[in-house]
């Protein structure tokens, strides 16, 4: 597993450790039952305070994404489909707004977006 941290980010660094391991799980990169690195492990490597690290794995633990076994480590908790489908729901939302949002700026009408959706969709 590889994250990367950067203190030139306007996002906390917890937050950019959650994203990545979550990003890392949904991509299947990260596959149910896999082992990830301990806390302090990945605050060593990553030069950085094991209370944030551990902020990015109890919110991991809490959206259910991982499961932490005292004494073990952290897991790739088994995928709730469900919870995936409304995961990947949610990514698909904010892509289609920011798409709307573009298309707006560009005086492009709901109309030729709605086309042009429909276009990509069928692969064409």
């Amino acid at each position: 597993m590889y994250v990367t941290v950067s203190n030139a980010s306007d996002r906390p660094i917890y937050e950019q450790i959650y994203t990545q391991i979550k990003a890392a799980i949904l991509r299947g990169e990260l596959r149910e039952g896999e082992a990830l690195p301990s806390i302090r492990a990945l605050a060593k490597d990553l030069r950085i305070s094991v209370i944030t690290t551990k902020r990015a794995f109890d919110d991991l633990e809490r959206d259910g994404f991982i499961c932490t076994v005292q004494g073990k480590g952290s897991f790739v908790a088994a995928k709730n489909r469900e919870m995936l489908r409304e995961e990947l729901l949610k990514q698909a939302e904010q892509k289609l707004l920011e798409a709307i949002e573009i298309a707006r700026q560009g005086g492009i009408s709901q109309q030729e977006l709605l086309e042009m959706f429909q276009v990509l969709c069928q692969g064409e």
